[in-house]
């Protein structure tokens, strides 16, 4: 029984430190570019990390009105960091809490008509979908590798060294170990990867001493939230757009446990993200949505039990109240990182081809559709200046690689195959009609 308890929560922190750098980064660049104190911006980073935990237990815990019952970790969308900057720089922090709490009223109030759109996610949109996701986190991880985009010592040869002895390790245990060893080979690279940075004087310690034990969650830390009708306007389109992300999420991981995902499972998964969202409002957090990093270490890990999740929940929130524990994740070295993301989002991409391969590649129609999607997600990705020239508000629909791949797929499948499928259909019920 202890053993087991052991395996569950190794895996439930190796779920954590997957997400951990990107649920930290979003508050780190928001409160920086607002200009928060180091006391506000402690809050902030805590108060995510604590919000993640409670955001990921929604969304595991399924029942009747909300929750997806799949094994996914949610966390601070990157799609609202530009949006949160440019509205607190407008209009004040307190205007980005208000459009917050909005967003996730507006996307409960649309989860069970957004539900009913399942029919506009066949294989070869959700397979496009989950394959721009891993190629568009490739150049993250690749950056981590170097030593992190804007490091002094950037592509060093001892960050290369950190980075790929990280993952040739993670290899080794994968192409050696067996059973539990095997399951835990990415959290066992951090360790150790992190163990060799430490022993060769790369690692920085300064951030466990310098964090305080406790901290508490107080609703509406920043003030009493305002409304801005422009504000409020962009956040919702921000949360919509992510409900398209989180939608190839849901479908792949529906294809890695087995699950057929229906309308009824998609609306209780819109509906905890919006719960999350709100929640994320009143606590003065952030907007939340389906991490796709920890669907690669669910295929890594082949362990696809909701307990391992659970509990990958309730460390966040832990770290949330005791941020020195969590300055612990912080000083994972990020070439380290970077070597074993880079194994992660590799295999995010697998999967996407995996599920592509449902699609019937005869059809010149999907070829096209996954040309398309997958060119347009790669390019904004590289060339993210395509769009500068359009107004704020299409920005947030073409500034991001997974959201502009994913609307091309979507709507190049309406184009292409359902409306030319209801026209058949219409078609062959007026001729047995007039017979």
């Amino acid at each position: 029984m202890k053993q087991n308890a052991f395996k569950t929560a190794s895996l439930g922190i190796q779920h954590v430190l997957a997400m951990y750098a990107g649920a930290v980064i979003v508050p780190l660049i928001v409160g920086g570019s607002l200009g928060l104190t180091a006391e506000q911006l402690t809050y902030l980073v805590s108060i995510d990390i604590l919000m993640c935990g409670v955001a990921t237990i929604l969304q595991v815990w399924k029942n009747k009105f909300f929750g997806i019952g799949l094994p996914v970790v949610l966390g601070c969308t990157f799609t609202a960091v530009g949006p949160m900057i440019a509205i607190g720089s407008q209009y004040g922090i307190s205007a980005v809490y208000g459009s917050i709490l909005v967003s996730g009223v507006v996307v409960l109030l649309i989860s069970t008509a957004f539900g009913k759109l399942v029919k506009f996610f066949p294989p070869v949109v959700t397979g496009s979908v989950v394959t721009i996701i891993g190629i568009t986190l490739i150049p993250v991880a690749m950056n981590d590798m170097a030593g992190g985009q804007g490091s002094a010592d950037f592509g060093s040869i001892s960050n290369l060294l950190f980075a790929f002895g990280t993952l040739l390790f993670i290899l080794a245990l994968y192409r050696f170990a067996k059973g539990f060893v095997r399951s835990i080979a990415i959290l066992l690279g951090l360790l150790v990867g992190t163990a060799v940075s430490a022993f060769m004087g790369h690692v920085d310690f300064s951030a466990v001493s310098d964090a305080s034990w406790f901290h508490m969650a107080t609703p509406f830390y920043f003030g009493k939230p305002t409304f801005e009708i422009s504000a409020i306007l962009t956040m919702t389109l921000v949360a919509i757009v992510s409900l398209v992300e989180s939608s190839g999420v849901y479908f792949a991981l529906g294809d890695i446990t087995g699950r057929k995902i229906t309308e009824k499972d998609l609306s209780n998964g819109y509906r905890a993200e919006g719960l999350a969202i709100l929640l994320g409002g009143l606590f003065n957090a952030f907007p939340y949505t389906t991490y796709s990093q920890n669907v690669g270490l669910v295929q890594l890990s082949g362990v696809k039990r909701n307990s391992v999740i659970y509990v990958a929940g309730a460390f966040l929130i832990l770290i949330g109240f005791v941020p020195k524990i969590g300055a612990f994740t912080t000083v994972i070295p990020t070439p380290v990182l970077g070597g074993a993301s880079l194994a992660m989002f590799g295999m995010v991409i697998s999967y996407g081809i995996k599920m592509l391969s449902k699609v019937d590649f005869s059809s010149q129609e999907n070829l096209l559709i996954m040309a398309c999607a997958i060119g347009m997600g790669l390019g904004v990705t590289t060339v993210p200046t395509l769009f500068a020239n359009l107004p704020k508000g299409l920005q947030i629909l073409t500034s991001n690689g997974i959201v502009i791949g994913s609307l091309t797929a979507i709507l190049l499948n309406i184009v292409f195959n359902i409306v030319p499928q209801r026209k058949k259909e219409t078609r062959v019920f007026v001729e047995k009609q007039a017979s």
